[in-house]
Formats: C-alpha cells, sequence, structure tokens
C-alpha cells in the first residue's frame, strides 16, 4: 500500500498564504518520502488543477492527483485539455480525479441539474478516453456530448483517470473504464466487503488489471483517551454525512456512522494498526488527511507535524508489504 497525503481547505493560513503554503506543503510531502499528493475542488478554495500544475513545477517524484474535480463544472474537452497541459506540468506524474460530486454543489450552490450521474459520467469518459489516446481529432457523440475537434497537446504523457465511485453503478464504471476510484468516508469493511469486490470483479470482465483503490482516512496522533474527542471534532470539520445521501449509502455498508469512525487516531501503535487493517481491507493508495488537534493554532500546528511526521515514518514498511 503506498501512502499518500490528501490536504484541504486551510483555514488556519491567510489567503495571501494559502497557494504558497500549499506548495510547500507539497514539497515537504515529497521530501519525507510520500508516494503522492491529493488536493480535492473544496468549493469557493483554490482551483485544484491549477495548484497541481504548480506543484508539479517545483517537485520531480511525488505523484500529484485531485480528489477530486465534479465533472459537471467543465466540459470534457476543456477538462481533457486542462488535465493534458497540467500532466506536462507534472511531467506525467498527475493523475486526474474526477466524479459526478453531491446535489447540495452541482444544484444547491451551482444551480446545474443532478439528474442521471451515473450516465453523465459514462459519456464524460468517452471523450476523455478520446482525448488522451493522443494527438489528433476527435469525434465523440453520445447522449450527453457532441465532440468534434483537435486536441495537440502532448505526445509523451497521458493521463491516468480515478473516478469517485460510491454506488454499484459507479463502482461497475470505475473498474470497467477507468483506473479505479478515490474514497472517502468508507470504512475497512464497507470497503474490503463492497468496494473491492465490486470494482474488482467490473475490471476482472473488462479485461483490466491494475485498478487502484484510493480510501482518503484521516488521521490524528493522539494519546488514547482523546480518540473520541478527536473522532468528533474530524466529524465536524471534515463535514457530516447526512450532508450527502451517497454518503449515508456507502456507510451503510460498513461499521462506522460517520467520518469520525473512518479515523485512525491514538498512540503510535493504534494509528498503525488501523491503517494495517486498511492495507488489508485492500486499500491501494492510502491519502492521509492529517486532523491537527489543539486549543489554539500553536497546538495545532505542532499536532500536524507530528502526525505527519509518524506517518511518513511509516511509508517504508507498507512500500515493502510488510
Amino acid at each position: 500500500m503506498r501512502i499518500g497525503l490528501m490536504i484541504g481547505s486551510d483555514k488556519e493560513r491567510s489567503r495571501a498564504d494559502r497557494l504558497t503554503g500549499l506548495l510547500d506543503d507539497g514539497k515537504a510531502a515529497e521530501t519525507d518520502g510520500f508516494a503522492s499528493f491529493w488536493i480535492p475542488q473544496v468549493p469557493g478554495y483554490l482551483d485544484a488543477m491549477t495548484a497541481v500544475a504548480l506543484l508539479g513545477q517545483v517537485t520531480e517524484r511525488i505523484e500529484i492527483g485531485t480528489a477530486v474535480v465534479p465533472i459537471q463544472t467543465r466540459h470534457p474537452l476543456i477538462m481533457a485539455q486542462q488535465a493534458l497541459t497540467t500532466a506536462v506540468a507534472c511531467t506525467g506524474r498527475f493523475t486526474l480525479g474526477i466524479g459526478p460530486s453531491h446535489h447540495w454543489i452541482i444544484t444547491d450552490q451551482l444551480g446545474l441539474p443532478y439528474d442521471k450521474p451515473a450516465s453523465l459520467v459514462r459519456d464524460y469518459l468517452d471523450v476523455l478516453d478520446a482525448a488522451f489516446a493522443g494527438p489528433g481529432p476527435i469525434a465523440v457523440d453520445n447522449n450527453s456530448f457532441g465532440v468534434h475537434s483537435p486536441v495537440d497537446i502532448t505526445d509523451r504523457f497521458s493521463v491516468d483517470v480515478l473516478v469517485a465511485a460510491l454506488g454499484p453503478t459507479m463502482l461497475r464504471i470505475a473498474g470497467e473504464r477507468a483506473g479505479g476510484t478515490i474514497l472517502w468516508m468508507a470504512d475497512e469493511r464497507a470497503i474490503g466487503d463492497y468496494v473491492v469486490r465490486r470494482i474488482t470483479d467490473a475490471a476482472t470482465a473488462a479485461g483490466r488489471t491494475g485498478i487502484r483503490v484510493v480510501a482518503g482516512v484521516p488521521v490524528a496522533l493522539c494519546s488514547n483517551s482523546e480518540v473520541d474527542i478527536a473522532r468528533e471534532y474530524a466529524s465536524e470539520v471534515l463535514g457530516h454525512a447526512d450532508f450527502s445521501p451517497n454518503y449515508v449509502r456507502l456507510l451503510e455498508h460498513g461499521d462506522a456512522q460517520d467520518v469520525g469512525d473512518t479515523m485512525a487516531a491514538g498512540d503510535e501503535s493504534s494509528v498503525l494498526a488501523r491503517l494495517r487493517s486498511y492495507r488489508d481491507a485492500g486499500v491501494t493508495d492510502l491519502a492521509v488527511r492529517v486532523v491537527p488537534l489543539g486549543d489554539d493554532a500553536k497546538t495545532r500546528s505542532e499536532s500536524r507535524r507530528r502526525t505527519q511526521a509518524f506517518v511518513a515514518s511509516l511509508v517504508p514498511e507498507f512500500a515493502s508489504g510488510a
């Protein structure tokens, strides 16, 4: 299991410092030995793919990905142009994570329809597949798009695509059509008994191998007496499941009730044991979302450094398959 970092919106930093701070975080992740660095498209915050492209210019090794970009906000050809350009900026280290998002973002915030998201994902992938196949003309006509346009960006790099998949139809699409899935708010039982089984079956039927299961997991190194407080805090700051019926349905396949229940929290042995359980459930890539604890910014900053340093120390063990 490869271990990477996932970030979010950083309200501890001033607006003027957020982009440079993000780039510093990515460079630090590479220095610390993490395999990947995942940037979500947070509503109203820094644009994820722009940040990825900039980070690609100041790093050399680490994989950099979006987790995830809502497909309704960009035409698939425009998404492909931006993704290919980003891949060039990252010298081929970019992974495009996309998904149909949630009704409260697409409809309530943006005023766009949230109809038949799975069908839209299929049609969207038709265009991306054609655009990522190499320079040349594209001709795609399906129920959602009619695209007749050239693409001439790079013949050195393509783009790996991961699809956020929570339901059975989306997991089938991810297994059949993409490189895998990116998860959030899924515990070990939901991943092992539901996600991995369904996506693997779909990939096998389509003759595909090497499917990735990237799981975003909150982590906090703390005393074991603070675990309940840490879980409650994680659920509060990272978003309760009841905001999205999609997450509620995913949680029903596991034992967790909210995002805090998916958290690896406690002392070193407790965190290590939880991360191993995710590996054993079939996670190929862990995207650690460090949750800093404390009553003030200085204490939270120290908490973040301790947790990140400890997780970084585990990277070799998990990379070796031990």
